[in-house]
């Protein structure tokens, strides 16, 4: 291909020449910018205060390719991207490295080099407004540079300060975008030393208003903070997350973004720090091993290692929340999930004949058994299925009836456990965490005094953080427990005369009580109780 493209575009003669257009809004950080609650940057776009809309870059690329004689035939447009900010990528052959991700920008580079755009007109070069809306990043510098000088295709701007059309220009260009990304830096740095004052100080985020506060972030929302206060005390005294969220959303109780509750968002706002009036931050960790990140809020701490206080109206005590922490240690448990299931205990049950154990299905009884509407079965399905043995069925509303029973006795039996409780004893463990810390801080002085090696103060340190958090966990459990004691359990009988309350709750406190209820099989024309045919399994009995 020849340098006649190049040198039409040179001389601004664009007869015949078709053009792309690429217009993209800044989304880079400024130094006036707030953060979303989560703590990440809110990446306001920068129109109409550095550049133009993109549909005034369109407007004034259209109007400078016309009056040279040449015509646009597509536009790309960038609505959220960055120039400069890169990303954590996976490359083809498998190493993690981190690029400026622009999907637009590289396609049109591709379209540009085959001389096609995406609709199908032949397309010989881009416009684009000035060269900041072309590139922050050196790498993609040295792309469009490869297009223009290799590919001959040009890429032009409006304003006059980008030329790739001539080696003084490309030089100059390196060194133009060179300058704009050390700027981006700059303005990074100064933005982040500032989130970090913020931070110290407990000033609110800016952003989404948390769940629980106002749009000021810092006063509390009666009517919110009241559903976050009962659901702490109800998840501290044992029940399970799904029966808060099923009843919220039941209720048209909507998350701070308007949208329908789930486990996951419920456990992320009983988590945050700021719910016992800590200032939070986000965390991330990379695994290099899995080339994987990942994201939790945790509480930001001062120089001395204390946890800073936020300029906010607190929710929950301290020990509430480190109680609902606690809960969430333990990972997931049965019952703490979503049931779609349409049967109380299908699941639960378990067939009780030797060698078998399978999981027992519901199934509806046929008419030739005469039973009334809506009777069914719990059953081991048969040997052809490879599923169970087939030799254990059970009546399925009389067993349903016996177990929302059991389950009540249990809780009873539990409740007779806290009344037997009286004083909260302190945890026993204190004296111990608190020389961890103290080990944690001499270590520290001793690598800024260079009395000890690199090596040691990472190992020691490592070492002294597992032991940390190991205990970090027991305390946070040993005032779980104190706090359920505190308290009353869930009046289960109560939660289940509720009208609202739907069969996932019920499945819900079912499978947290048991995790599993073994159906003895009868012998043939033998009458046995059907408590007798019962096997309750408990966490404790387990």
């Amino acid at each position: 291909m020849s340098d006649e493209l190049i040198q039409r575009a040179q001389w601004g003669h664009f007869d015949g020449m078709n053009f792309a257009v690429l217009t993209r809004l800044s989304t880079e950080e400024t130094e006036g910018e707030e953060l979303e609650p989560d703590g990440k940057s809110a990446n306001r776009y920068m129109t109409g205060r550095d550049i133009k809309s993109t549909a005034e870059q369109e407007k004034d690329s259209r109007e400078f390719i016309e009056a040279r004689g040449g015509r646009v035939v597509f536009v790309y447009t960038e609505p959220d991207t960055s120039a400069w900010k890169r990303r954590r990528v996976r490359l083809p052959d498998g190493r993690v490295a981190y690029r400026v991700v622009r999907p637009v920008f590289e396609g049109a580079l591709g379209d540009l080099k085959a001389g096609r755009a995406p609709n199908g007109e032949r397309v010989d070069g881009l416009i684009v407004y000035d060269v900041d809306r072309l590139t922050r990043d050196p790498r993609h510098l040295e792309d469009a540079i490869e297009t223009v000088e290799h590919y001959h295709r040009p890429i032009i701007d409006i304003t006059g300060t980008l030329d790739l059309l001539t080696d003084n220009g490309r030089a100059m260009a390196r060194v133009i975008v060179a300058m704009a990304n050390k700027q981006s830096a700059d303005t990074s740095r100064r933005v982040k030393r500032k989130h970090k004052a913020m931070q110290q100080k407990g000033i609110p985020a800016g952003g989404t208003r948390p769940f629980g506060w106002k749009e000021d972030r810092r006063t509390v929302e009666p009517d919110q903070a009241k559903l976050i206060r009962d659901a702490a005390k109800r998840l501290i005294d044992g029940a399970p997350w799904y029966a808060i969220v099923a009843e919220w959303n039941e209720k048209g109780i909507v998350s701070a973004k308007g949208k329908k509750w789930s486990v996951r968002v419920l456990q992320e706002v009983m988590s945050n720090p700021r719910i016992c009036g800590y200032r939070s931050r986000t965390a991330v960790e990379f695994n290099p091993e899995t080339g994987t990140e990942s994201w939790s809020i945790v509480a930001v701490y001062d120089d001395e290692g204390k946890p800073v206080v936020g300029q906010h109206q607190p929710i929950l005590t301290v020990a509430e929340w480190q109680a609902i922490t606690a809960i969430l240690e333990e990972g997931p448990k049965r019952g703490s999930g979503h049931n779609a299931r349409k049967y109380l205990l299908t699941g639960t049950l378990r067939c009780g004949k030797d060698n078998c154990g399978a999981k027992l299905r519901a199934m509806k009884a046929p008419p030739s058994h005469g039973k009334p509407e809506g009777h069914f079965y719990y059953m081991c399905a048969g040997k052809a299925t490879g599923q169970g043995c087939g030799g254990v069925s059970i009546a399925g509303p009389q067993t349903d009836e016996l177990v929302k029973k059991l389950l009540i006795a249990h809780h009873e039996e539990q409740a007779k456990r806290r009344q037997a409780v009286t004083a909260a004893e302190p945890w026993p463990k204190e004296e111990q965490l608190a020389r961890v810390h103290e080990d944690i801080e001499d270590l520290k002085q001793a690598r800024r005094n260079r009395q000890i090696s690199a090596e040691r103060y990472y190992r020691d340190l490592a070492e002294y953080e597992a032991e940390e958090q190991q205990l970090k966990k027991a305390r946070n459990a040993w005032q779980r427990k104190a706090l359920a004691n505190q308290g009353r359990p869930i009046d289960i009988a109560k939660e289940w005369a509720r009208p609202d309350i739907t069969l996932a709750e019920k499945r819900a406190y079912v499978e947290q009580a048991f995790t599993a209820i073994v159906v003895l099989p009868v012998g043939k024309g033998s009458r046995v109780p059907l408590r007798e045919r019962l096997v309750p399994l408990t966490a404790e009995s387990d």
